[in-house]
């Protein structure tokens, strides 16, 4: 999965394609995110769960642990290793989701510079990432260490064309339980391992090459260049 996404809608918006009738503690925004190219190490919104509250927060995009000072802050952590390396252990059990409304990839066709593609749900409904992550709780104060990985997975079907790995995106309800902390560890691994959803709820077209400038936040980074929308 490359490194640029799209957040633009509200934070209700998300709230409701998640259906959770939970009270909800927003630290993030009323107003539409509008982040049409979100990069590594911005602030973006993230979801989790304390108790029965669902938690609002805006949280960098990039984690490593302190004692790896010398490497980036990966953005993505591969599923097959995430719930049993070292490099991940302290933050698998906060389970978080990444809602977006697209993310792109770049494909090598040829020409003297990538072809940028935008990948959105089919019915246009947001994508429920599944991620961990390092974030504030009501026993965790903020910290220069904060930050949140998207769970990736080997792509399927058409969309391996497009890029080898893609963001592990649960329904609502998976999203649900993924979020709920009474959701043991082995069940939360099953879910990311085997329940996303699969490459025929996505489809994908071509978006102008300034979407590769992060400096290029407005809507038309999401239009088609085919159909102009």
């Amino acid at each position: 999965m490359c490194g640029r996404l799209s957040q633009y809608t509200g934070i209700h918006d998300f709230v409701a394609a998640l259906s959770m009738p939970n009270a909800l503690v927003n630290s993030a925004s009323d107003l539409p995110l509008e982040k049409y190219n979100g990069a590594p190490s911005s602030q973006l919104a993230l979801f989790h769960q304390e108790g029965d509250v669902l938690h609002a927060d805006m949280v960098r995009w990039g984690w490593r642990p302190a004692w790896a000072k010398d490497r980036a802050a990966p953005i993505n952590a591969r599923v097959e290793k995430v719930a049993h390396g070292p490099f991940y252990r302290l933050i698998w059990p906060n389970r978080a989701i990444a809602p977006i409304n697209n993310w792109f990839e770049w494909v090598d066709e040829g020409g003297p510079k990538k072809q940028p593609y935008l990948i959105r749900r089919r019915d246009l409904a947001p994508i429920l990432c599944a991620a961990i992550g390092q974030f504030p709780t009501r026993d965790r104060q903020p910290s220069e260490h904060d930050g949140f990985v998207i769970i990736t997975a080997d792509s399927q079907g058409g969309m391996i064309d497009i890029h080898d790995r893609r963001p592990v995106v649960l329904n609502p309800e998976l999203a649900r339980e993924w979020l709920d902390p009474a959701t043991p560890k082995e069940r939360a691994e099953q879910i990311a391992l085997h329940q996303g959803e699969p490459a025929e709820a996505f489809e994908w077209f071509k978006v102008d090459r300034a979407v590769g400038n992060v400096r290029n936040q407005g809507p038309e980074i999401i239009k088609s260049i085919a159909l102009g929308h």
